[in-house]
């Protein structure tokens, strides 16, 4: 028996595990490119396109190079709608984090009946925007809402929380705040049960306790963590649009419009889907700067 006639079932075995491999993998990869990859792709297009409602009649889309972002940038509504967007995500993100972190650390506790809480705690992230939007309304409505009727008990006048341009972005920015903070109890809390105990015994003996434990054990260990929570968040962030349309619908006076809600609007209000995709494209160059920002700095330790 030659050597030749030896390799040949090693290599035949190597071919069908190929096979099998690719089997499982190009499912997978026509899904990514038919759902991710197609619209990315479509949606460039189109912000460089005279993309509006005659071209689905005509098929003809004229190319006008980077006419379409020059009309985003440059129209009235840009610059107040990119402070919104920055207000509003850096609101969410610190509200979500310190509350979600601060609960996390709650539930590591054990006591009684905290699996059962911790399950109702994911009630929010469960519930369809539309419908918790829905419910938010009329918890922050002026005449009759809950929240007001609660605060008049201490004789605080009511509060147009949806209908006021002072209010309104802070109004959006709470419920957003309570959509999130299960997403952040979620991977906080994960994130704690993989530190060891050992450490927080071994730095109780020497009088490491408390705030002390907290700064110099829990967050050096959970750096990781909450890098991947925050990115995470301003990506998501970036992009509500559910909650405003169902809470505000961008308004009032343009108070509470977001990069995202200028992109909806221009898009299917306004019929100009090459601006509406300019917007789009815009937004998804933010996140990738969060993105690999992120990645840069999570990087440095290894490379040192």
């Amino acid at each position: 028996m030659t050597a030749e006639t030896i390799r040949r079932p090693a290599r035949r075995r190597i071919r069908r595990d190929d096979v099998a491999k690719l089997l499982f993998v190009v499912p997978a990869a026509i899904y990514i490119l038919l759902f991710f990859g197609y619209p990315i792709v479509k949606n460039l297009t189109m912000s460089f396109q005279d993309y509006t409602t005659k071209t689905f009649f005509t098929g003809e889309a004229p190319w006008v190079g980077i006419s379409n972002y020059v009309t985003a940038i440059t129209s009235s509504l840009f610059g107040p709608a990119l402070l919104n967007t920055a207000l509003f995500t850096a609101g969410s993100l610190v509200g979500q984090f310190v509350i979600g972190l601060g609960l996390a650390l709650f539930f590591q506790k054990k006591f009684p009946l905290s699996t059962i809480m911790r399950a109702l705690l994911l009630l929010p992230w469960l519930l369809p925007l539309i419908v918790a939007s829905a419910t938010w309304r009329s918890i922050l409505d002026q005449d009759s809402g809950i929240l007001n009727r609660f605060l008049g008990v201490f004789g605080v006048d009511p509060v147009p929380w949806l209908s006021s341009p002072d209010h309104a972005l802070i109004a959006v920015i709470i419920v957003n705040i309570w959509v999130g903070i299960p997403f952040n109890v979620t991977l906080l809390y994960g994130g704690l049960q993989d530190i060891p105990e050992e450490l927080y015994e071994a730095a109780s003996l020497d009088g490491a306790t408390g705030w002390k434990a907290f700064w110099h054990i829990t967050l050096p260990n959970l750096r990781g963590v909450i890098g991947v929570t925050l990115v995470l968040g301003v990506v998501y962030t970036l992009k509500v649009l559910d909650v405003i349309l169902g809470l505000t619908g961008g308004g009032p006076a343009n108070a509470t419009q977001t990069i995202a809600i200028r992109s909806y609007q221009t898009s299917f209000v306004d019929f100009e889907f090459g601006v509406g995709a300019a917007f789009s494209n815009i937004l998804i160059l933010i996140s990738l700067v969060f993105a690999i920002v992120y990645l840069r700095s999570s990087r440095k330790p290894v490379d040192e």
